[in-house]
C-alpha cells in the first residue's frame, strides 16, 4: 500500500511541475505529445504550435524589371514621390437657373 501511495505522490508531483520546454514552441510540443493530457488541451496546443512548425502559404508578387536594376527603379520612385502631384481641375458644368429651381427628379421617391 505504501509503495502505491508513494508512486501516486511522485506522479502527482511530476504533473504539478508540468511539461518542460526551453521555448514556448517546445512547451506546446511537449504538451500535445503527452498522452496523459486531456485531448482538448492537446488539440489546442497543436493548433497554437502549427503556425510555428509550418510556414504559411501566401501570395508573392513576381515582376520583371525590364533591364533595370531594383535600385534604379527605387530611386526613380523616390524622386516621383518628392514631386508634387499634378491634379487636373474638374470639368465645370453649367446649368440654367430654371433647371436648378426645379426639384431634382432623380431623388424623388414617388
Amino acid at each position: 500500500m505504501l509503495a502505491t501511495v508513494d508512486a501516486a505522490l511522485r506522479e502527482l508531483e511530476e504533473e504539478l511541475d508540468g511539461p518542460e520546454g526551453e521555448t514556448s514552441l517546445q512547451l506546446l510540443q511537449n504538451v500535445y505529445r503527452d498522452r496523459k493530457q486531456p485531448l482538448r488541451l492537446r488539440v489546442t496546443c497543436a493548433k497554437e504550435a502549427l503556425a510555428h512548425e509550418y510556414p504559411r502559404v501566401s501570395a508573392v508578387a513576381v515582376t520583371s524589371m525590364s533591364g533595370q536594376s531594383f535600385a534604379e527603379a527605387l530611386d526613380r520612385a523616390i524622386q516621383r514621390s518628392k514631386s508634387p502631384l499634378t491634379l487636373s481641375a474638374p470639368a465645370v458644368i453649367e446649368h440654367d437657373a430654371a433647371e436648378l429651381k426645379q426639384p431634382n427628379q432623380r431623388y424623388r421617391r414617388y
